[in-house]
């Protein structure tokens, strides 16, 4: 019997990673010191996956095959002293998953050559992995445009006698990034009790999970970031950043037994409370080029919707800031002597546990997207929220004329939209015009008369 001396498989220009549907190229060596007799020289290129129940195992419980192909490169005969080369070529199935190395399963794909020797002789193997790849167009998911966010209520207890309330709102600014991009985080935290919490922190999560009998979930931390804490009865707005790591995608297509997903969790350490928000990670990042085309709203459209018919904000052209006269006002109602009221009620006021938290917290960020129509949060604590304004307020203030938007009142119990931000930009200051009777959320008391406005 001869000495082998080398028996290699090499790829076509070094290549170790393809994409489905590609073919696959390269050369067996072999390389002997002396003549070798053989029945066969055969080469198979695979791809298989295999789960686990144990870390790191490769007894595999479950296997899932992708493709499976041998060719013969040398039938039976002598290979003389020297060195010998066989060229292969395989075609890659386009149905094939992405290669993948977990704790508890893999996805491997390999080419290897075997020496069929006679009987009682030694035969010889030697074997090459190589990498797949199927590209993921974030674009190509399904609603992966705009922001994540999400809000949770956290009721506990303190001092054993105690209760108290968090009111934890998060959101990141995409639903899908690419290793290298940066994550940005916007958290909103109101603590509404008197002990205070923990540090908050944001973590990237990867969850794998390994399909058998009894699934097995890997939950790994791939980055974190910590900040402060909050004190009693403050609310405070958290923005931090996450610079994605290299990572597999997150969608095996083709594979069955192993899904990947990954969220950023975002949590306080005291009271135990924390949230989830679930993104994806791609090869090919969002292109905002692609975005579907949006329509420009009205600036009144959220409010028409929301608010009854008879508070329909009426049409003021914005072309000439010198508004024609308006005609006559219709009379003052006479107000029952059972309603009049002091000028200086208000609304309903929100409820105490509400109103004892924003006595000692900060002022929000109006933008934040989750203040506007959460479900968690008591409709009646947006009545002192920012941004809004009071029928009241306005008729006593000395200014004038109602304003052109209509009052939007806090008592009702629903939540009510904010002005955007540049709303005011389009309505001019309506100094000289009389006040609008129709649109007063307040009748109970009469409203100044038209030589009172006209003078103030």
């Amino acid at each position: 019997m001869g000495k082998l001396q080398e028996f290699e498989i090499s790829f076509d220009k070094n290549k170790v990673v393809y994409s489905p549907g590609e073919s696959i190229s390269g050369t067996v060596t072999i390389k002997l010191g002396q003549s070798l007799q053989c029945k066969a020289i055969k080469v198979n290129c695979n791809g298989f996956c295999g789960i686990t129940n144990k870390v790191s195992d490769t007894t595999w419980t479950v296997e899932e095959q992708y493709f499976n192909s041998t060719v013969a490169v040398a039938d039976k005969g002598t290979l003389k002293q020297g060195e010998h080369t066989f060229p292969f070529k395989f075609l890659i199935p386009e149905s094939a998953p992405t290669s993948f190395e977990g704790n508890y399963g893999r996805i491997v794909y390999r080419v290897r050559a075997f020496i069929d020797t006679p009987r009682f002789a030694k035969d010889y193997n030697t074997e090459k992995a190589f990498y797949l790849l199927r590209l993921l167009n974030l674009n190509e998911v399904p609603d992966i445009w705009g922001t994540c966010s999400s809000a949770v209520t956290q009721h506990f207890t303190y001092m054993l006698m105690k209760t108290g309330t968090v009111v934890l709102k998060a959101q990141v600014d995409m639903k899908g990034y690419t290793p290298g991009q940066i994550i940005q985080v916007l958290a909103n935290i109101h603590n509404q009790s008197g002990k205070t919490t923990g540090n908050m922190a944001a973590s990237l999560m990867q969850r794998v999970t390994y399909e058998t009998k009894r699934p097995t979930h890997d939950v790994r931390t791939l980055a974190e970031v910590e900040g402060g804490v909050v004190k009693a009865g403050r609310e405070v707005e958290w923005k931090e950043q996450i610079i994605v790591p290299p990572l597999p995608q997150s969608s095996l297509i083709g594979c069955e037994l192993i899904k990947i997903e990954y969220y950023v969790k975002v949590s306080l350490k005291s009271p135990d409370v924390n949230l989830t928000l679930p993104i994806h990670i791609g090869n090919v990042s969002l292109d905002k080029k692609l975005h579907p085309s949006k329509k420009a709203a009205p600036p009144s459209s959220a409010a028409v919707e929301d608010t009854p018919a008879s508070a329909s904000i009426p049409n003021i052209s914005t072309s000439d800031p010198t508004l024609p006269p308006r005609p006559a006002p219709k009379p003052a109602p006479r107000p029952t002597p059972r309603s009049r009221m002091s000028s200086h009620n208000s609304p309903s006021a929100p409820p105490a546990e509400y109103n004892q938290g924003a006595e000692g917290g900060t002022q929000i960020n109006d933008g934040f997207p989750n203040k506007r129509h959460s479900q968690l949060v008591s409709p009646n604590a947006f009545s002192y929220a920012p941004g809004l304004f009071f029928s009241q307020n306005q008729q006593h203030s000395g200014t004038g004329p109602a304003p052109s938007q209509p009052p939007l009142s806090g008592s009702t119990g629903a939540t009510v939209p904010y002005p955007r931000e540049n709303s005011a930009s389009l309505i001019p200051t309506p100094l000289i015009l009389p006040p609008d009777y129709d649109t007063s959320a307040y009748p109970q008391e009469a409203p100044p008369s038209y030589n009172e406005s006209c003078n103030t």
